[in-house]
């Protein structure tokens, strides 16, 4: 009965970490972010090229993103590059983009 527990437990933090990481995803120019990125590591330069306004919106939406746990970041010099962080995450994204945003694999 203990396991069991323990399972549920584990289950409800990844249902409350798939929750978090959906509502973030659910704002249209961050589900345009997501498409521009897919399985790619990007840079917010061509983020904001690719998306199509200003730098200090874009950066405002992946923080919301990052904080979320949906992406990551990686800096190299003064550049900052985006990435999916979790696979499961990267599913999600890979059948939204096919969905909605036009790509195909």
């Amino acid at each position: 009965m203990e396991s069991n527990t323990v399972e549920l437990i584990d289950k409800e933090e990844h249902i409350e970490q798939a929750s978090r990481a959906m509502k973030a995803m659910s704002h249209p120019l961050r589900l345009k972010i997501l498409c521009v990125l897919g399985d790619r590591e990007v840079s917010v330069q061509d983020i904001v090229e690719s998306v199509g306004t200003s730098q200090s919106n874009i950066s405002q939406h992946l923080a919301i993103l990052r904080d979320k746990g949906v992406l990551r970041t990686r800096k190299d010099a003064n550049r900052v590059y985006y990435r999916v962080g979790d696979p499961r995450t990267l599913k999600l994204i890979s059948l939204m983009r096919d969905v909605f945003c036009g790509f195909a694999k």
